[in-house]
């Protein structure tokens, strides 16, 4: 382990202070300094499976994991996503991946920088230019020429850019895309199988500019004539963007027509571009398209030959600030103020804050900002990484009573090679970065008195994967995983003859670690901690048991909190103890059977039994025996540990099935709780926001006489919530009627109603009427069902529908 690198004798350096030059000698010193810890130790394992993708990788950082666990791949021809799913319906141990792309444009993107036919006139005009300086430059910018016509085609991503959690329609995560011709969009996956393209976000900055004549401000002197070469070049620069990146989710305030103000959720997307120039666009959430643009202001960041983007975000005392943290392909790094007017309770600075001033030809490639607590001061903090060259800059900002303090400084001995990638866990602020030899760091800041200093660790995957080169990582949301972007290495001191790009997974957590991080979870959210639940998933399925302490632990959250939160929790725990104890089929499911056809001919009337069909019968039998011998053959570890009894042991199934069915009690046991906890819900719902005699789409009657018809239920909160709702009803009953034969469909089953001639409707999880309609939405781990909202459900129906699975926490597709 080593601490930082802080030079001149001091533990930290102001912002305007000067550090010395990183030499060889302070290389060397770290490296000695990189003692192992007893204390600090991190065994990266390999997950399966290895997502092979099919096309070579494109763009700087092309890996990013979003918070509702999608990973996007940037590609030369498309945005591979891979979905990671915490399948409880499935047995195998491998981690189950939904995958689904975003294709690239088919056609090139043109910036708008003048009227078509001048702008065609001046490219003629420039490409023939008897000035090499201009007719080569001209033809050689990418920018200017797109399509390339005799050199090769600019398609694939330069970069992308998740969202928070809750920016579509959905409640997930919105995907902004760069390509490598410089169109931004910005993307939505609404039905699960298909992207969809909500707005191109180049189009719109073009048309803006275009009708400003190219300048910010109405104050700025007229600028040259589009036939001037330098001005084509200045058109283009302020509109080419270099990164994108999305703040927080902060809240705005909307005027009614009434007057009455309402809060309204926005989030904002800072696109960084060429010329040094940052526009900030305002969207309405949710995010539906072109009209939930809800402004675009563009700042001016004064820094030449911008790299990298970053948002500042900052709580003290209650009130938040925010600014922008820009880097430089020469080195400086800075934080911009950003005005967020209308922007309920944010701040920002009052002027640019310099972190890093030295123009040391050292480019800032990847900027990260993570919110940390400081132990000593008692206070909030941010840690400002940046990754530049084989070196990693830090910089701790926090707010005292004397002002903004800066404290800055490099670790170095990091990496032999340049940093091609790095990531970081906001949650405890670790950070990793890789260099392309294979090798991972792993950086844990340990605050001092006076500022902090990083203990790392090296990671080698090629003991994990073998040779590998390494093209780009990321961390997952809670930390659990870590992805890698890998080819294949050197081999006996040869290059490898093609390239295969892979994405491959490894753990950063033990299965301990995970299930006491999901105990003490403050999100209480399983969709949220999908990759923690699957560390514990993976290791009840390889035991086939939870274990004890896990348990033990829970009913005692249980009976402690009572919160429904560690009700899903064993109710995601006892289901994959029962897909566990699940014999796995020894043929392929998909593959047809002609067995069943012919068993029925040999059994039918008058048909004898021949000697022909014994024959077969046995080497039927037979071949089914050895495709068991096969798959027992094929995992020896499990069949030792797999108590499951075999076909012939028939005293020894009746065990297996009793524990089964008592799972399965315990399960139906677990999910009556949890409908009953969420019935409550809806009927205070209904309480609140009804008249005497009132009808709602809601079956009320029915949600009340279902909770007390079970004598053994005695809650009595929900006892004193129906006695109200029954008084308010007014003896009024508003019964559902069947919609083929209008029968009264009766509130018997919670997950479906059931007419008195047999039609069969499902039920809403959500509010419990029943789904009399060909389209519905499902959970995304497909427990259960909800009906879509309808332009007369009043507001608060509204907000039901808009509820995840009351089972599982999944969003509703």
């Amino acid at each position: 382990m080593a601490a930082a690198a802080e030079r001149g004798g001091s533990p930290s350096l102001s912002a305007g202070e000067e550090e010395p030059p990183l030499g060889l000698d302070s290389l060397v010193e770290e490296a000695a300094a990189a003692a192992p810890s007893a204390g600090f130790r991190l065994t990266a394992v390999r997950r399966e499976p290895a997502v092979r993708l099919q096309h070579g990788v494109s763009g700087l950082e092309p890996l990013a994991w979003s918070e509702d666990h999608r990973v996007s791949v940037s590609t030369a021809r498309s945005i591979a996503v891979l979905e990671q799913l915490s399948d409880v319906h499935s047995g195998g141990q491998e981690m189950v991946i939904h995958r689904t792309a975003v294709p690239a444009p088919s056609a090139a993107c043109l910036l708008k920088v003048g009227p078509k036919k001048e702008v065609a006139e001046c490219k003629e005009r420039f490409a023939s230019s008897v000035d090499p300086t201009v007719s080569q430059t001209f033809m050689l910018d990418r920018v200017f020429n797109p399509e390339g016509k005799s050199l090769p085609p600019m398609r694939g991503f330069k970069y992308s850019s998740w969202s928070p959690l809750g920016c579509d329609a959905n409640g997930r995560c919105l995907l902004a895309a760069l390509t490598m011709d410089n169109r931004l969009t910005i993307h939505a996956n609404l039905n699960r199988l298909q992207w969809v393209q909500l707005v191109d976000l180049t189009e719109i900055y073009g048309e803006r500019l275009y009708e400003a004549s190219y300048k910010l401000s109405k104050a700025d002197a007229p600028r040259g004539e589009l036939g001037d070469f330098s001005e084509f070049q200045r058109r283009h620069s302020m509109q080419t963007p270099v990164r994108m990146e999305w703040s927080g989710i902060c809240t705005t305030q909307q005027v009614k027509h009434n007057n009455e103000c309402r809060d309204v959720g926005s989030v904002l997307l800072a696109v960084l571009f060429e010329n040094g120039n940052i526009a900030v666009w305002q969207f309405q959430l949710p995010f539906l398209g072109k009209e939930s643009i809800t402004s675009c202001n563009t700042i001016e960041s004064g820094i030449n030959s911008p790299s990298v983007l970053s948002w500042w975000e900052y709580e003290h005392n209650n009130r938040k600030m925010s600014g922008l943290i820009v880097g430089s392909a020469f080195g400086p790094v800075k934080i911009l103020p950003v005005n967020l007017k209308a922007v309920k309770g944010y701040f920002t600075l009052r002027q640019p804050v310099v972190l890093w001033q030295e123009m040391d030809q050292l480019p800032v490639h990847s900027i990260k900002c993570i919110p940390l607590y400081h132990p000593y001061q008692k206070c909030s903090c941010s840690l400002v990484v940046a990754a530049r060259g084989a070196y990693v800059f830090w910089c701790l900002l926090l707010i005292s009573k004397a002002g903004l303090n800066v404290h800055n400084s490099h670790v170095t001995g990091l990496h032999s090679l340049p940093i091609v990638s790095m990531t970081a866990d906001k949650q405890n602020g670790t950070v990793y970065t890789c260099s392309s030899d294979g090798k991972v760091r792993q950086l844990i800041p340990i605050f001092t008195d006076v500022a902090l200093k990083f203990e790392h660790q090296l990671i080698k995957l090629s003991e994990v994967f073998g040779s590998v080169r390494t093209h780009g990582i990321a961390v997952s949301p809670c930390g659990a995983y870590l992805a890698v972007i890998t080819t294949e290495g050197m081999t006996n001191g040869l290059h490898p003859v093609n390239k295969n790009y892979q994405v491959q997974f490894v753990t950063l957590k033990t299965f301990e670690e995970a299930a006491a991080q999901l105990l003490e979870s403050s999100v209480q959210n399983l969709f949220r901690q999908v990759d923690l639940t699957d560390l514990v998933r993976w290791k009840i399925l390889k035991d086939k048991h939870i274990p004890q302490f896990l348990q033990e632990a829970l009913d005692k959250k249980i009976e402690s909190c009572g919160s429904t939160y560690f009700w899903r929790f064993k109710l995601f725990l006892l289901r994959i103890l029962y897909q566990s104890m699940q014999k796995a089929p020894s043929e392929v499911m998909w593959r047809p059977s002609h067995e069943d056809a012919k068993i029925l001919i040999s059994d039918s009337p008058g048909m004898g039994s021949t000697e022909d069909d014994q024959e077969e019968g046995t080497s039927k039998q037979a071949s089914k025996q050895s495709l068991c011998d096969t798959g027992k053959g094929m995992d020896i570890d499990d069949t030792a540990d797999d108590s499951l009894p075999q076909s012939s042991d028939i005293g020894g199934r009746e065990p297996m099935e009793e524990k089964l069915l008592e799972i399965q009690a315990q399960i139906e046991a677990v999910e009556m709780h949890l409908t009953r906890e969420h019935m409550k819900r809806v009927l205070g719902e209904v309480y609140l926001h009804t008249w005497i005699t009132e009808n709602t789409s809601i079956p009320t009657r029915g949600v009340c006489d279902f909770l007390m018809s079970d004598d053994g239920y005695d809650d009595r909160t929900a006892r004193v919530l129906i006695g109200h709702i029954l008084k308010k009803m007014n003896k009024q009953t508003f019964p559902e009627h069947c919609s083929l034969c209008k029968e009264i469909l009766p509130f018997t089953d919670r997950k479906q109603a059931v007419c008195s001639n047999g039609h069969i409707w499902l039920r809403c999880f959500l509010t419990y009427q029943s789904c009399q309609s060909l389209v519905y939405r499902r959970c995304l781990l497909h427990d259960s069902i909800a009906r879509h909202p309808t332009p007369e459900d009043p507001e608060w129906i509204k907000r039901l529908l808009q509820g995840p699975c009351t089972f599982c926490d999944s969003p509703v597709f």
